[in-house]
């Protein structure tokens, strides 16, 4: 069975989709339908930093929100920004 392709809207390719919608809801949705695992994989990553920054506690319903708010903003807005100051890792 062959992998299935989305057209991701972060990175602007055909790559492979996630296997699963990642939230129980219209945005996890929305991500399955058009973020590549690779693009997933980045927010994971960013939204590290995220968790950092504002000290959150991933036990609380705000962290949800705040998850939910920079996915939302990470994939589907023209004008998303790193924060100030944020030097990406070298490979």
């Amino acid at each position: 069975m062959s992998e299935r392709l989305v057209n991701c809207v972060r990175l602007k390719a055909e790559l492979p989709g996630l296997d699963t919608p990642p939230l129980p809801n219209e945005l996890g949705q929305r991500i399955f339908e058009n973020v590549s695992k690779e693009a997933w994989a980045e927010f994971l990553e960013h939204f590290k930093m995220v968790i950092n920054e504002y000290r959150l506690d991933l036990t609380s319903p705000m962290a949800d929100q705040v998850f939910e708010q920079k996915a939302e903003e990470f994939f589907f807005s023209d004008n998303y920004r790193m924060p100030e100051g944020y030097v990406p890792e070298k490979p």
